[in-house]
C-alpha cells in the first residue's frame, strides 16, 4: 500500500503536447492499418471498422483542440494566421469525414477518400508539430495545466460516443427504429448517420 500510494503521487500528468503527439501516432497507426487491410484485399467490414476508428479519433481530436488549445495559444502568442489556418484544414478534414460516415465501404471513391484524408492529415501534422507546437513552448504556454483540461474534455467526449453508440445499438435492436422520431427528430437509417460528437464550425 505504501509503494502504490509513492508511485501514484509521483504521477506525471500528461502535457498538452504529448496528448496531442499520442493522438496523431495513434490516428497514423489506424491509416496505415487501412492501407495494409487495403492492400491486402480485406474485406468491406474490416475496412468500415477501422475508418469509424478514424473518424471517431480525429473528430474527438480536432474539438478539443478546437476548444481549448487552438484559444490558449492564441492567448498566449501572435501566431493567429498560423491557427486560422489549422482551423480551415479542420474544415476541410471534417468535410471528408462526414462524406465518409454517410458512404459504405464497398461505395466507389470510398478507399480514395480516406487515402485523401490521410494526406491531409499528415501534412497538417506536420505543420503542428513542426511549427505551433514549438512556438506554444516557446511562449511558455503551460501545457501541463491544458494536458489535465483537455485529457478531461476528450474523456468526455469519448463517453458522449459511447452512449450515443448505446442508443443506436438499441434502435437497431427495435424492428421500426429506422423510422423512429427521437426527440422531435426523424432518425435516419442506420448506417447513415455520424456516430461522432459533432464539432464546431472552425
Amino acid at each position: 500500500m505504501k509503494n502504490e500510494t509513492k508511485t501514484s503521487s509521483k504521477a506525471k500528468p500528461q502535457d498538452a503536447i504529448e496528448l496531442l503527439t499520442a493522438d496523431h501516432q495513434a490516428v497514423k497507426k489506424l491509416f496505415d492499418q487501412f492501407k495494409k487491410c487495403k492492400k491486402a484485399d480485406g474485406s468491406d467490414d474490416e475496412k468500415a471498422a477501422i475508418v469509424e476508428e478514424i473518424c471517431t479519433a480525429l473528430t474527438v481530436h480536432a474539438q478539443v483542440e478546437e476548444e481549448i488549445f487552438y484559444p490558449a495559444m492564441r492567448d498566449a502568442t501572435q501566431e493567429d494566421d498560423l491557427l486560422d489556418e489549422a482551423e480551415v484544414e479542420h474544415s476541410t478534414a471534417k468535410d471528408l469525414i462526414a462524406d465518409l460516415e454517410t458512404m459504405q465501404s464497398g461505395d466507389d471513391f470510398y478507399d480514395a477518400k480516406v487515402i485523401v484524408l490521410s494526406e491531409y492529415i499528415e501534412h497538417h501534422v506536420k505543420e503542428e508539430e513542426g511549427e505551433m507546437f514549438p512556438k506554444a513552448k516557446k511562449a511558455k504556454l503551460d501545457t501541463e495545466a491544458l494536458g489535465q483540461e483537455m485529457a478531461q474534455r476528450k474523456a468526455e467526449l469519448m463517453q458522449e460516443l459511447a452512449l450515443l453508440e448505446d442508443h443506436e445499438e438499441d434502435e437497431n435492436a427495435d424492428p421500426v427504429g429506422s423510422s423512429q422520431v427521437v426527440g422531435g427528430k426523424s432518425k435516419p437509417a442506420p448506417g447513415a448517420q455520424s456516430r461522432t460528437p459533432k464539432t464546431k464550425a472552425a
